[in-house]
């Protein structure tokens, strides 16, 4: 009896998962978010400074967690405990948008498949994070499917940062997501690419721009999906991806 009730929590907890997955707005994107990006390949979030760059970075995190990918977020000059509050803050918008009741259940199912890695940015630097990923994979405490990382200065030496970090990615098959900061006055017009990303643009496969307009954030596809506007908007109160439809 016991190993049915077991079953049937197990299974409940599946058809949840799949049910959020299939809510989630960011399949407008791609048909699996995480999968718009080959292994090895680079994907961006650009935006000014408090726009929502960490936010969507969390809940492309969260839909690969919901997968069962396992997913290594980075953050530079940040506390680990500062990043796992976006996560909780995150899914705590999300439960309640959906009136989820196995919060805690569901909580507990993804979060082993999480694992935060936190820099020093002035000490970052592409092999210490592949001796300290190293140390996880061989050790078989975990091994990264996707990559997330907030907080890399896009100055005049990312490039050889950026094309280190492509070799590691290829490496291990690992897609890769950064968080980009872009600044006012150094804005693009007709959608271009922002000018962080425009020197290094050739290493990148996607590109996505959060552009507010009036009191709404739109999420416009640069580069790597054949819509400009991928028709999703940041809801301005929670800061959750949602149709613009």
């Amino acid at each position: 009896m016991m190993a049915d009730i077991i079953h049937l929590k197990e299974r409940s907890l599946e058809m949840l998962k799949k049910d959020l997955i299939l809510r989630n707005p960011l399949r407008l994107v791609g048909e699996e978010t995480g999968h718009v990006l080959e292994p090895g390949g680079f994907g961006a979030l650009v935006a000014r400074a408090g726009v929502g760059k960490t936010a969507l970075l969390v809940q492309l995190a969260l839909d690969s967690l919901l997968r069962g990918k396992n997913c290594l977020h980075i953050c530079l000059d940040q506390p680990v405990k500062k990043v796992c509050l976006w996560y909780e803050e995150v899914f705590r918008h999300i439960a309640k948008q959906y009136k989820l009741t196995q919060t805690t259940e569901l909580w507990e199912e993804i979060l082993p498949h999480r694992f935060v890695m936190t820099f020093n940015v002035d000490a970052f630097s592409v092999p210490k994070l592949e001796e300290r990923l190293n140390d996880l994979i061989e050790q078989a405490i975990f091994y990264p499917q996707i990559v997330l990382v907030d907080g890399l200065p896009f100055d005049e030496e990312v490039r050889e940062v950026l094309s280190e970090f492509k070799l590691l990615a290829r490496t291990h098959s690992m897609r890769v997501w950064f968080a980009v900061k872009s600044h006012r006055h150094q804005e693009s017009p007709n959608d271009d690419i922002p000018f962080p990303l425009r020197p290094v643009e050739d290493l990148f496969d996607v590109i996505l721009n959060l552009e507010p307009e009036g009191s709404i954030v739109k999420v416009k596809a640069l580069k790597g999906i054949e819509k400009q506007d991928a028709g999703l908007i940041l809801d301005p109160a929670t800061l959750l991806i949602k149709d613009a439809a």
